[in-house]
């Protein structure tokens, strides 16, 4: 094991320094094309004020939603409220947006009813008064009827934009109605009113936050704000979307733009494990986490924070709490710039990786050969997650299958190319793993009996990853949580 050890350090090393180049160029060229990512280091102004985020499961039932209101008001405290869809909404929605692609316009008809109903059903719970439910019932006439009238319109990505919309609009219109009859004064704020993205789909914070506390400024006395995740408008001024999880990355860009004193992303979960809980059987919540660890664990599988939520509050360095909406006296997890302690704190799984294997003599003491790589993925704007390389060949991972072809057919030119799907990467994250004593042999010996495509060791210190084939997941996870964890 010690030889195995030392021949992996030693095999890794120019991996290291390719993936840690590759991420500098990544990251550099990021700057120079959307440069307002990282305007916000230098605002200063603060607004005494937090964020709460309450996800879809949060606000699914009426029962919760009047639980969201009992939590929103325990202190007095200014704060801007980020509602998701209810739970099962933006399904239902994604459905009728796909019956209509598929001019099935019968069974966008059902899917509409059977949600209006759903939403009727709610309502008469949500409300007591009969004023109170002839409103929200009101709001949710008008939302059914643009989803009726769309079914005599030609189909459009701009109207499947607006269909996914209604989400979010109605969840927080339905909640102010709620807030009202209960005579807790506040203020609906339109999510499309301040929040934007430009041409590449990139949010243009500096428009955010001066749109935003323009809004802010004309209700000095309001201390309670409702306004919709997930939404916006694109560069033509068109209703759009931050795409899945997007909810938190408006929490995320809000907290950023007024630099809130916290921003606190409710879910049904006490805050991150160490593990995946639909797995393994027994996993332990993280009290302390840092943003590049919280980062890292978002993006390779953590399923509580969308991955997007880290960088905006990271760069103004706004807390992030996550929070149990069900067991609300839990302590959660907090993420800031200090990381709490050294070592491993989590395991997390991303799904429907495909590895790429790029094999070629050419490689052998060439240079330029891996940027002519890097540039094929770059022509179809493709990221790479991992990265091994050897003599004569170099192997990386993606996400997504949507240009495949095209770039299998461009890196056969440079080589023999070789395609795994349903692969797993399996990531293994800490404060400083990389400087943990005997972290490899521990890792290694604890998953002795599962076959490892491709490791990744290095490119961060907070960060090993291992890519497995997708049915080795669920056992490399226990394994994992037993040989690291002790579990």
């Amino acid at each position: 094991m010690y030889l195995f050890i030392n021949s992996v350090y030693l095999s890794f090393e120019f991996c290291n320094f390719v993936r840690s180049t590759y991420f500098f160029i990544k990251t550099s060229l990021s700057l120079y094309l959307h440069p307002q990512k990282f305007l916000f280091t230098h605002f200063e102004h603060r607004i005494i004020m937090k964020i709460m985020k309450f996800g879809g499961t949060s606000v699914g039932k009426p029962e919760r939603m009047h639980q969201v209101a009992q939590l929103i008001t325990k202190t007095d405290e200014p704060k801007i409220v980020v509602l998701s869809a209810l739970s099962g909404t933006t399904n239902a929605l994604v459905g009728i947006s796909d019956y209509l692609a598929a001019r099935n316009k019968v069974e966008a008809k059902t899917s509409i009813d059977k949600l209006e109903a759903h939403y009727r059903d709610f309502v008469l719970l949500l409300a007591s008064t009969e004023e109170a439910r002839a409103k929200a019932n009101a709001i949710v006439t008008e939302h059914f009827e643009f989803l009726n009238i769309i079914l005599l319109i030609s189909f459009s990505d701009a109207l499947n934009k607006d269909i996914l919309a209604q989400g979010e609009l109605l969840s927080t219109k339905l909640f102010s109605v709620f807030l009202e009859e209960q005579g807790i004064a506040h203020e609906l704020l339109p999510a499309l009113d301040f929040m934007t993205i430009d041409e590449y789909e990139e949010p243009q914070l500096p428009n955010i936050r001066e749109k935003l506390t323009a809004i802010l400024s004309e209700h000095k006395s309001t201390k309670l704000f409702v306004t919709q995740g997930y939404i916006c408008r694109n560069a033509k001024g068109e209703v759009d979307n931050l795409k899945r999880g997007g909810s938190d990355y408006t929490a995320s860009l809000v907290a950023a733009a007024i630099k809130a004193t916290v921003c606190e992303i409710w879910t049904d979960i006490d805050g991150m494990h160490n593990n995946d809980p639909r797995i393994v059987d027994k996993t332990l919540p993280i009290k302390q986490i840092s943003f590049d660890e919280a980062a890292e664990l978002a993006y390779f599988g953590a399923k509580i924070l969308h991955p997007t939520c880290i960088w905006p509050a990271q760069l103004t360095n706004v807390p992030v709490k996550l929070l149990n909406t069900m067991q609300p006296e839990a302590e959660g997890t907090v993420i800031t710039q200090e990381a709490g302690s050294v070592g491993v704190k989590a395991v997390a799984a991303k799904d429907g990786i495909i590895a790429i294997k790029i094999k070629s003599s050419r490689m052998l003491l060439a240079y330029g050969f891996l940027r002519k790589i890097f540039e094929v993925f770059e022509k179809y704007r493709t990221s790479i997650d991992m990265i091994t390389t050897s003599e004569v060949a170099v192997s990386v991972t993606i996400d997504s299958n949507l240009h495949l072809e095209e770039i299998v057919k461009e890196l056969e030119l440079y080589g023999t190319v070789e395609v795994d799907t349903n692969q797993t990467i399996v990531s293994i994250v800490g404060n400083e793993i990389s400087k943990t004593e005997h972290i490899l042999q521990r890792l290694f010996e604890s998953i002795a009996e599962i076959p490892v495509r491709m490791v990744s060791y290095g490119g961060s210190p907070h960060n090993v990853s291992l890519l497995v084939n997708s049915e080795f997941k669920i056992k490399t996870l226990q394994l994992l949580n037993k040989g690291l964890f002790g579990l």
